[in-house]
């Protein structure tokens, strides 16, 4: 007898069958129980909360939670064509838009919504939820919550709202709950539990194999542009097909660009970073995925590049600057080899890469009083738009190039002060801060926290097993 989600399986999505794990998964999710799912990226996670958001009976949607607002939309796009009744609520709509897509949630036209965790802290999408038949406590009949690591400050990426998703979920009524991630450390999964209010019996983790033996894990040192661009020749010749060398700068994968392409005449050299105009990325995007073996593209990248992306036949990767964090560059190297076939991760270290990640850091941590002046700022022009060039002038007294002002903006998102318009770049102030918001002594406790991270990749560079490091580090 087949499994009630198996006609769905076929007709939806196109798979005769699901993965082993993925169907362990599935059978818990559609039993009623909860899941925390540690799975690298392109193994298949999404479509463990997705099939039983379509096979569960009963009264309510799905809600998936998830920090990145262009993977969210790329995909609510590809359920969409696939004729799942889905939708993204996120601040990248218009008011209007906003208003109608809310007006539907309530009516109960959608299978899945996908929203920031920013959206649980609106008033709005609150009442649409209560305006359901059963009220808000039948609303929602599986909870997702994807790149959970989001959740915690063990984990590399923090997102304060995340941390309030436990106490949404009593106020849904505790329906089940699926978090999911691509790496977690011992801590960062106990702290996803803790914050969703459950224990480890009660969410079992459900892990693929982080040992993957037809990747080839590899550090040496290269201490200037010439003996790094000598080593990603020496593996782009040995191994044809399509390869990725990240970067953690954009000037010096701008500056090194040129050289790369001169060490390796007969391959197509192409370029993808976060300052792209959006058309220009999805080019790139478009020409890396369509690419074939005997093509021999080879992309230079930041770390802007690779979320979401699921082709199977990278080669190798080479990371020309160290990675920000162990998390990180265990991500960024599990994108090469999905297809099985043997594929080579150089990762390239020097001090002076060490120096660019520290001030990475110093950019990402900014202090308590630019975090301030930013507040009064904004208090002076409450409810008016702007970017951060004009944050820039109200805070130094002209426009200036000042990269904390990023990560202060962000800070201030999260905490629900100001909020992106429809307009790429420009934020909206939505009330004043209040300083007591901001603790520091937690602040720096974050800032030694990340360069303890780092601390750890230098010891991963420097191990003579990449790969045992990787496992012992996870611990899984």
């Amino acid at each position: 007898m087949s499994a009630p989600w198996q006609p769905i399986l076929e007709d939806r999505f196109g798979f005769p069958s699901l993965r082993p794990l993925q169907e362990e998964i599935v059978t818990q999710v559609m039993a009623g129980g909860d899941a925390l799912v540690v799975m690298p990226t392109g193994s298949g996670k999404s479509l463990c909360y997705q099939l039983p958001a379509l096979a569960m009976e009963g009264p309510g949607t799905t809600l998936v939670f998830s920090p990145l607002i262009a993977l969210m939309e790329d995909q609510v796009a590809a359920l969409r064509a696939k004729g799942v009744h889905a939708q993204y609520i996120n601040s990248t709509l218009r008011r209007k838009e906003r208003e109608r897509r809310y007006q539907q949630v309530a009516e109960g036209a959608y299978e899945l919504v996908y929203a920031t965790p920013e959206r649980m802290q609106k008033e709005e999408f609150v009442a649409a939820l209560e305006s359901r038949p059963g009220g808000i406590e039948q609303a929602i009949r599986l909870l997702a919550v994807d790149e959970a690591h989001c959740i915690t400050k063990w984990g590399h990426d923090l997102r304060p709202a995340y941390r309030d998703v436990g106490a949404f979920r009593d106020q849904l009524g505790r329906p089940p709950t699926i978090a999911l991630t691509a790496t977690a450390t011992r801590l960062v999964r106990e702290d996803i539990r803790r914050t969703l209010g459950l224990d480890e019996a009660a969410m079992p983790l459900f892990s693929a194999p982080l040992d993957r033996p037809n990747l080839r894990l590899e550090a040496q040192e290269a201490w200037d542009d010439a003996a790094k661009v000598q080593a990603i020749r020496e593996v782009a010749d040995a191994l044809p097909g399509t390869g990725i060398v990240y970067f953690a700068l954009i000037k010096d994968l701008e500056r090194m660009a040129s050289d790369i392409q001169r060490a390796l005449p007969g391959r197509r050299v192409a370029i993808y970073h976060g300052k792209l105009d959006p058309d220009r990325k999805k080019a790139v995007y478009d020409e890396f995925i369509g690419a074939e073996p005997e093509d021999g593209l080879l992309l230079l990248a930041t770390n802007a590049f690779g979320m979401g992306v699921d082709k199977p036949d990278i080669r190798f990767i080479v990371h020309a600057q160290v990675p920000g964090s162990v998390e990180a560059y265990y991500q960024e190297v599990g994108r090469a080899g999905r297809d099985g076939e043997p594929s080579r991760c150089l990762l390239l270290y020097s001090e002076d890469d060490l120096a660019i990640q520290q001030q990475f850091v110093d950019w990402q941590n900014p202090p308590l009083d630019l975090l301030l002046r930013a507040g009064q700022a904004i208090q002076a022009n409450l409810h008016a738009d702007f970017d951060l060039e004009e944050l820039s002038l109200d805070i130094h007294g002209k426009r200036r190039n000042d990269p904390r002002l990023e990560y202060a903006a962000i800070t201030l998102r999260d905490l629900g002060v100001i909020e992106p318009t429809h307009v790429l770049g420009r934020y909206r102030a939505i009330r004043p801060l209040d300083p007591s918001e901001l603790d520091d002594e937690e602040m720096q406790d974050k800032r030694q926290r990340d360069l303890l991270r780092l601390l750890e990749v230098v010891k991963m560079a420097r191990s003579d097993d990449v790969q045992g490091f990787v496992l012992e580090y996870f611990e899984l």
